[in-house]
This record gives structure tokens, C-alpha cells and sequence, in this order.
């Protein structure tokens, strides 16, 4: 639909994850940046909270995304009986050395390892197939090229395969094993070929199972077992004909000769040792990251500074001469062919190579727009400098960023590649910190019609008529009060009267106290109590995005001082303080009622009495026999006689109690006191 590339970052659910058309892939000579190389410390970094205060949904992706995993390299030699086809012996003897290498976090299991399997585009599948297979693995190859890459991979669906007619020999057991294809193995992930263990592996089982593979189990339940060896029953030979064992955790190895019996953690480790000691694996961390792929075959993006020339090669666009800039053409559309719009133009497409000047061809890929938003908050704080992309004494005083708020849509994209080049451009010394943003917070997203609010589905809110009718601080505070600004919360037209009701006493309150012949007098102690317990809750809520609570706390605020008809003019300038972050033209006007000639943003944040915020009165519920009837106020940590006495003196409790015997008293101080009776 797009007609370009995408990185898989970019690609959902096997969709655009802009227009949501299906992906295909295609194979085509591009431009990456070696991210995988610095996957250990993007890694790292999330567990440093020196470096990152970040919301864990956004690290969780990022770490699911890098995906860390600890396993096994291990190669499959070639069988040397087999007889070898479609290349030259001379080219395939190297291939003969390496054999076929496989990258498995299950190196325990290779015992069990009864068949492999190659992706169809194995570089190894022409040196395996032999003449009286060539036929169908080519037609095989044929009809899983037609395929995109993702209905490969998403889905259940029926494993299909062919047999390539060669042999491998497993290094644990010296027994041959034949090679085949499958859709199933895919060339980006791991190896591009898996060692297939189906006693132990549900889609391996699948396979074996319609192709008549043979089932070795090799990891056994320790109980089971330990109740076979009771008996004198030897282990089962072969997996349950149902499913796979997969329990493999908990398991303890079998068929495994000197491994017999050992639990699976420990024989991970040894397993890999054995295999070391032969020349036959090596211990292996792996990452699901792959390499950034930053080449669009599209018109408009920054061109990638490269020029070919058919003597040098690919030549680097001298610094002088930078910035490449986009020709001004009309015909910018990309079209089905993949290749670059800026090919057609000739005048542009071609240019003296730097290093002989004879003509050469631009590079006419342009750069991912993510490699822009990668390090955009570099040059913010310098963008009147034209002699340099950031200058550093600005970026000494203004960064890294202190907080950032956004969208977790970008947990892989956007954000996992701001701290790569934020960790490039530290190592070459042109900023002092390696993490771009020190705190970060994701959003939540707002649900209306019981959908994500989005332009698609049509259920977009326009703030222009609610702003003409509620006013602009109304609407700002209902989104704020919709619920915890990490989760996001439902919009809900009616919900919005609420927040224009509280702004509405609000300015009354304030009327009320600029028409007062007094201004103020001293606050009775529960209103000072509020006070105290308001400030702290705001102040908190607003430094943890918890917007919701600080308003709420505004709210009962004000419903104190109405029930209480108080317009101590201390507390009503505090109250118009606190209220200005959520609702700033409404705060600065009351504020200039109160008779203040700068503006409230210059006005000092209300401070709290820690000591003032616990109340020396609690609430405590009277139940008789578990049922609530009624609540008496009693001083924080009274005595159970006290509080006793004060539910025996309330009317409610006593119509429940008299002419009964309180046969028990259940206590929980500070909170309920229950009378059994009977």
C-alpha cells in the first residue's frame, strides 16, 4: 500500500503498523546500522535506575524486544558417506567442515535430536539435496518463496516439509539424521536451522508425526521416574504418542548416557561443556535484536550520503558537500518495482564520485524518519546554529532529558533507538551521557465507544466544541481526572458536567471571600487538618502523574470548606494556587480577584505540616455480629474500653445490643469494633 520498506519494528501482527496493509518480503540490498552490537548495554541500562526511571511496560517491551536468551552453539557435521550435488565438491567441502550450526537454548536435549530442519533459503540446502530429491525441494523452494515472511511465522497451521536426501551426524549419539526443509524455520532467527527434538518440542512433535520421524524422549518427569526405578522399569523409550513432554524444567535427563538422571538446569551447563570438550558447540548468548535497518526506496527522507562508482565502490559523500538535498520533482510516488523515485531523475542520480571524479551513480535509498526522532532532543536546545548539529555547552546545561512523557507505541521503535545513537554519539565524544531520557512515563490511552480512540475507527473527540461550550479548562481538567494518566481512562460526554460543577464553587468560594468583611480568622482543626492532607496529596500526585488524585483531593478541599463556611483568605490563595497546573486561566482570574497584580505562576507552592496530615480523630466502624450499624468518632489509637463506651452511647448500635449479651468484642484499632452477641 506504502509502497516501502519497513524495519520490523514497524511490522504488527504481520501489518503496516501505519496503514495496516500486509507485509511481504522481499530480498534487496540495503543500508543497517549494527545495533546488535550494543544490545548488552541497551540491556544493561534498563536494570540502572542511576540512568533509567522508566515505566516498566516500556522497559518490559524493550527487554522482550532485545530478547536475551542463553544457549548453545552446536554443529551437525555432514554425514562424509553422503554423495554431494549442486555445486562444486571444491565448494562444498568448506560447508563439509562447518557442517550445519544451530543455536539452541536447549543444549540438554540434543540427545534427543532425531531430524534437522533448514529454512528453505539455508544457504546448505544445495549442498544436502541430493539428485533424486532435486525436483521436489526446488518446487518446495518455489511455493515457500510466494509466501510473505509473517504467514510463516503467525498462526496455527499444518507444518509442511520436504526431504533433501542428505544426512547429518548428531554429536552426542554419532547417529546420522536426516536434513529437511521447512516453512516453519526461518533464516532471520537463530541459525536459519534448528536441531529438532520432538520427544520435547510440541511443533517438532507435529512434524515428526505426519512424516513418520522418529520420538526419542530425553526428559523425564523425576517422579515418574523415580517410581519406574522402584518397579525395576527402565525409563520409556519413546515420548507419549499424544504430546510432547514439555515440563522440561522440572525434568531430570534420560537416554543421555553419562547424563542420565541429572536435573535439566545443571545439565544445560554440562551438557555445553561436553560439547565444548569436542570440538562440537560452545556456549552462546543470543539476542532476538536484529540490526536497524535504515534504507526507504522512497522520494521524501534525508538521502543517504553515498555515492557508487564502478571503480571504488560504495564512496562516502565528502563532508564538504553535505547535505545531500532532495531534487524538487513531481513524479514522487514510489511505484511496485521497490526501487527509489530519485532513480528516475537522471540529473540527480548521477555525480563524480569523490575519490577519481569519473561519473557515478547517488545512493538513492533514503534514511528510516526514526533515525531523525532519534536524536532530535540534541538539537532542540540549539537550533539557531547552523556550524553545528548541537552545541555542547548548551547540551552540557540542558540535557539529557529529565522526564519524558509519551506513547509506549514506541517502546521498540522510537525510544530503543534514541538510546543507540545517544550511545554512538557518547562513545565518539560528542555528548557526556549515554542515556538520552533519565525518566521516562507512558501514557495511557483514552477509550471512547469501548474502542481505542483513533481516526480509524472513527471515534475521535474534537476539543473545539467542547472548549466553545465547557470552557478550555474544563475539558483540560476532565482529561486529566479520567483516571491514572499511566492506564488513560473512558470519555464520556456526560462525564465532563462534574469538573464545570467543582470550577463553578470554586468561583463562588472565592466571591464569597473577596466579599468577606474579614479576611480569615483562625481555621478550626479540621479544616486545618484538610489543609495540611490537601497540600501533600496534590504536591505527590502531580510529581507521580497521578493527576487524578491531586484534583480529587481538590475537590473534597473545597466541599470542607463550603460545609464548614469558611473563607480564610490564606487558604483560598492556596487552594487557587494548587489549582493553576490543571486549570491555568481559570486560577490566574480568581487569582486577580483575590487582588493579586502578577501572575499566579510566580506565586509560591503551598508547603504541608507532616505532623498536621494525620488526624487525632478516626472513624471507626461499630458492627454487631458482622453486620454494620454504625460508626462512632473516637481519637486515633484509642483504647477498645474507650471505644466501647462511645458505640454503647450510639442510639443505632444500641437498638442491635440492648437486652443481648455481648458474648465477644473483635477490635482492630483505628478502624472497626465488632460486638458478638446472642
Amino acid at each position: 500500500n506504502d509502497k516501502t520498506v519497513l524495519a520490523n519494528e514497524q511490522v504488527i501482527a504481520g501489518e503496516c503498523e501505519r496503514c495496516g496493509a500486509k507485509v511481504e518480503q522481499r530480498f534487496l540490498e540495503q543500508w543497517f546500522f549494527r545495533i546488535t552490537d550494543y544490545a548488552d548495554r541497551l540491556l544493561a541500562d534498563l536494570d540502572d535506575k542511576s540512568k533509567m526511571d522508566w515505566s516498566e511496560s516500556t522497559t518490559l517491551a524493550q527487554r522482550n524486544w532485545l530478547g536475551r536468551s542463553e544457549g548453545a552453539e552446536i554443529v551437525f557435521s555432514v554425514d562424509q558417506q553422503q554423495s554431494l550435488r549442486g555445486r562444486a565438491a571444491a565448494e562444498a567441502i568448506p560447508q563439509q567442515a562447518n557442517g550445519i550450526r544451530v543455536y539452541t537454548t536447549r543444549p540438554d536435549t540434543v540427545f534427543g535430536a532425531t531430524f534437522m530442519v533448514l529454512a528453505p533459503e539455508h544457504p546448505l540446502v544445495d549442498t544436502f539435496t541430493t539428485p533424486d530429491r532435486r525436483a521436489e525441494v526446488d518446487a518446495y523452494r518455489k511455493m515457500v518463496a510466494a509466501k510473505d515472511l509473517v504467514s510463516r511465522k503467525v498462526g496455527e497451521r499444518e507444518k509442511t516439509g520436504v526431504f533433501t536426501g542428505g544426512y547429518a551426524v548428531n554429536p552426542a549419539t554419532g547417529e546420522k539424521i536426516p536434513v529437511w526443509i521447512a516453512d516453519y524455520v526461518l533464516m532471520e532467527y537463530g541459525t536459519g536451522a534448528i536441531m529438532a527434538v520432538p520427544g520435547h518440542d510440541e511443533r517438532d512433535f507435529e512434524f515428526a508425526r505426519r512424516y513418520g520421524l522418529p520420538i526419542v524422549r530425553v526428559v523425564a518427569d523425576p517422579v515418574a521416574e523415580s517410581s519406574r526405578a522402584e518397579r525395576g522399569i527402565g525409563p520409556a523409550d519413546v515420548g507419549p504418542p499424544e504430546a510432547a513432554y514439555t515440563d522440561n524444567e522440572n525434568g531430570i535427563l534420560v537416554h543421555s548416557g553419562q547424563f542420565d538422571g541429572m536435573p535439566v538446569p545443571e545439565a544445560k551447563a554440562a551438557v555445553t561443556r561436553w560439547l565444548e570438550s569436542r570440538g562440537a558447540g560452545r556456549g552462546q548468548v543470543h539476542y532476538r535484536l536484529h540490526d536497524w535497518c535504515i534504507s526507504r526506496q522512497r522520494y521524501w527522507g534525508p538521502p543517504i550520503p553515498i555515492i557508487y562508482c564502478d571503480e571504488h565502490g560504495a564512496v562516502p559523500v565528502p563532508e564538504k558537500d553535505l547535505p545531500v538535498e532532495l531534487p524538487i520533482i513531481e513524479d514522487f510516488r514510489p511505484d511496485d518495482t521497490g526501487v527509489s523515485p530519485l532513480a528516475r531523475h537522471e540529473e540527480w542520480y548521477y555525480a563524480p564520485c569523490p575519490v577519481c571524479g569519473k561519473r557515478g551513480r547517488r545512493e538513492t535509498d533514503v534514511s528510516d524518519t526514526f533515525l531523525d526522532s532519534a536524536w532530535y532532543h540534541l538539537r532542540y536546545p540549539s537550533t539557531e546554529f547552523d556550524d553545528r548539529p548541537f552545541d555542547p555547552a548548551r547540551t552540557r546545561k540542558w540535557l539529557p532529558v529529565d522526564t519524558y512523557i509519551g506513547g509506549n507505541e514506541h517502546a521498540v521503535l522510537h525510544l530503543l533507538y534514541a538510546r543507540f545513537i545517544t550511545m554512538v554519539l557518547h562513545e565518539l565524544g560528542h555528548v557526556h551521557f549515554d542515556e538520552p531520557y533519565q525518566k521516562f512515563r507512558a501514557h495511557g490511552l483514552i477509550v471512547k465507544d469501548g474502542a481505542k480512540m483513533s481516526k480509524s475507527r472513527g471515534n475521535v473527540v474534537i476539543p473545539d466544541e467542547y472548549i466553545a461550550k465547557w470552557g478550555a479548562d474544563t475539558f483540560r481538567m476532565y482529561l486529566m481526572f479520567l483516571g491514572p494518566f499511566q492506564e488513560g481512562g473512558d470519555f464520556r460526554d456526560e462525564g465532563i458536567s462534574g469538573p464545570r460543577r467543582f470550577l463553578d464553587k470554586v468561583w463562588t468560594l472565592v466571591g464569597d471571600t473577596v466579599g468577606s468583611t474579614t479576611r480569615g480568622g483562625t481555621l478550626n482543626h479540621a479544616v486545618e487538618v484538610k489543609r495540611h492532607q490537601t497540600v501533600k496529596k496534590v504536591t505527590e500526585g502531580l510529581e507521580e502523574l497521578r493527576y487524578n488524585t491531586s484534583i480529587a483531593a481538590l475537590m473534597e478541599l473545597v466541599n470542607t470548606l463550603r460545609a464548614e463556611k469558611s473563607s480564610n483568605w490564606g487558604l483560598i490563595e492556596e487552594l487557587i494556587v494548587m489549582l493553576a497546573p490543571f486549570a491555568p486561566h481559570f486560577a490566574e482570574e480568581n487569582w486577580e480577584r483575590l487582588g493579586h497584580a502578577t501572575s499566579i505562576f510566580e506565586a509560591r507552592w503551598p508547603a504541608w505540616d507532616e505532623a498536621l496530615v494525620v488526624e487525632d480523630q478516626v472513624e471507626v466502624v461499630i458492627q454487631v455480629s458482622g453486620k454494620t450499624r454504625g460508626r462512632v468518632s473516637v481519637p486515633r489509637d484509642a483504647e477498645q474500653g474507650a471505644v466501647l463506651a462511645a458505640a454503647q452511647e450510639d442510639a443505632a448500635v444500641r437498638r442491635f445490643t440492648e437486652g443481648k449479651e455481648v458474648r465477644k468484642v473483635v477490635y482492630v484499632p483505628n478502624r472497626l469494633l465488632n460486638l458478638v452477641v446472642g
